[in-house]
């Protein structure tokens, strides 16, 4: 239950992470591998036609779309440097 409730407040406060985004693909400590590593994985995931829901399903088209984004997130956070993860309260 408490895993649960971790990632709901991980969904909800997915604007913050915006400033943390900007600065992991700006900063010098984070190899140019994983920046090119999550690049292209949403690059790879945009480009491929398949989805588990399709999109014309109003609103549960795009819950796959959101959770795939939401688990690239919690693998930036994960892959970022201590000094970015204490800075952002990660």
């Amino acid at each position: 239950m408490r895993k649960w409730l971790r990632w709901l407040r991980f969904v909800v406060n997915v604007r913050r992470f915006l400033p943390f985004l900007f600065e992991f693909f700006a900063s010098r400590e984070v190899s140019v591998w994983k920046k090119t590593f999550f690049v292209g994985l949403l690059l790879l995931y945009i480009a491929l036609p398949f989805d588990l829901i399709p999109d014309w399903f109003a609103l549960f088209g795009f819950i796959d779309d959101f959770t795939v984004f939401m688990f690239i997130l919690q693998q930036i956070i994960k892959m970022a440097p201590a000094s970015l993860k204490e800075k952002y309260n990660l």
